[in-house]
């Protein structure tokens, strides 16, 4: 098993990476010395899979579960989901002391960790990532919200797990298009921190691919241990961890635009990611080749790689990107990348340079 750990001070944790975590929930949560009572939030098709055993890992180490279970994909991650599981939390009178476990992807983790963060004013909570994408970035960092009509996670707040089990086994039942969807976050942390480590994945992309074990845990491990060390140094976005959106102005904003379910979030943000290196190479002097290396690892992963929209499609994409966080003073910020390993956040991009991206998409 590897262990990455985030340094937060207090609020420290660590990342377990290794096999049948599921079946160690309960010997986990005890070390961890939480109270007896637990949530375990789940959605419709992960808790068929993985509740059980997590379920009976947590009452083999004497806690007392309940199970809330939300519909599975992104249309549910908004407010009526949190009001459920509040519901579900009172009718079974959770006390401060009791915990949450966010079981699942995603979308599970950002908005059961919202309802950690907000029930009786905070309640301690455990993430169990289930998808590659959860693995590396949405159960790492603290960032737990939820989707409005308006746009991608503009309910929020930060608010850091006690520990992040990584489940290696539970990536076996992943669909090949959710499994793919992953490599995008995998593959942005090369693109915005390491290039040694973007140049690996170049080279043993087919070993993820393949969902070799050892692969999987070099890539999540160094994922991590990426994210953690951002965290580490800027928690709440102050500055360094806007890096971590790179792809993200334009991906979110083709999420909401489709109404967050033509593409999964690994593939709006493959698209995102391309954009975000054209606008590089015109505005930073990002390297031909560095563009093209982008483009060709997405390709080789599967992903999308391009979208053509109409010019009702396009309005919507730019009032979209305004109601992004990263927006400051009315002027959308984007993190754009001098060469792969290197970017800086916070850089101003005209509507005249973003449609000019979209048009000419090769």
């Amino acid at each position: 098993m590897r262990t990455v750990r985030v340094e937060l001070d207090d609020r420290s944790y660590d990342i377990r990476i290794g096999d049948r975590l599921v079946d160690d929930l309960g010997r986990q949560c005890a070390r961890l010395g939480l109270g007896r009572r637990c949530a375990v939030i789940s959605d419709t098709k992960v808790a068929p899979l993985y509740a059980e055993a997590a379920i009976q890992s947590l009452k083999a180490a004497g806690f007392e579960a309940i199970t809330c279970n939300i519909f599975a994909g992104e249309q549910s991650k908004n407010l009526r989901s949190v009001n459920t599981c509040y519901t579900t939390l009172a009718k079974h009178r959770l006390e401060r002391k009791s915990f949450v476990v966010a079981l699942g992807g995603g979308v599970v983790g950002d908005m059961a960790g919202f309802v950690a963060a907000t029930y009786l004013r905070g309640v301690p909570f455990v993430q169990v990532p289930t998808t590659l994408l959860s693995q590396v970035d949405s159960s790492v960092g603290g960032k737990v919200g939820v989707n409005l009509r308006a746009g991608k996670n503009l309910v929020g707040a930060f608010y850091q797990p006690q520990v992040v089990l990584c489940d290696l086994a539970t990536l076996d039942s992943l669909p090949e298009r959710e499994f793919r969807a992953g490599l995008a976050e995998i593959i942005k942390y090369g693109i915005i921190y390491d290039a040694r480590f973007f140049n690996w994945l170049e080279r043993d992309l087919d070993k993820l691919l393949a969902r070799d074990r050892k692969a999987l845990t070099r890539a999540i491990a160094r994922s991590c241990e990426i994210k953690a060390a951002v965290v580490g140094e800027d928690e709440k976005e102050g500055g360094l961890r806007a890096i971590l959106n790179y792809g993200h102005t334009i991906g979110h904003a083709i999420e909401a635009i489709t109404a967050y379910g033509t593409y999964l979030h690994g593939e709006a943000i493959s698209i995102g990611q391309i954009l975000a290196s054209e606008l590089s190479a015109g505005l930073l002097g990002m390297p031909a080749r560095d563009v093209v290396r982008v483009r060709h690892i997405f390709q080789r992963a599967g992903l999308p790689t391009r979208i053509d929209l109409s010019r009702a499609q396009t309005s919507r994409l730019f009032a979209a990107m305004s109601l992004d966080k990263k927006v400051s003073d009315g002027r959308v910020k984007f993190v754009l990348a001098d060469k792969i390993g290197s970017v800086r956040f916070g850089q101003s991009v005209s509507d005249v340079a973003i449609r000019a991206a979209l048009e000419n998409q090769s």
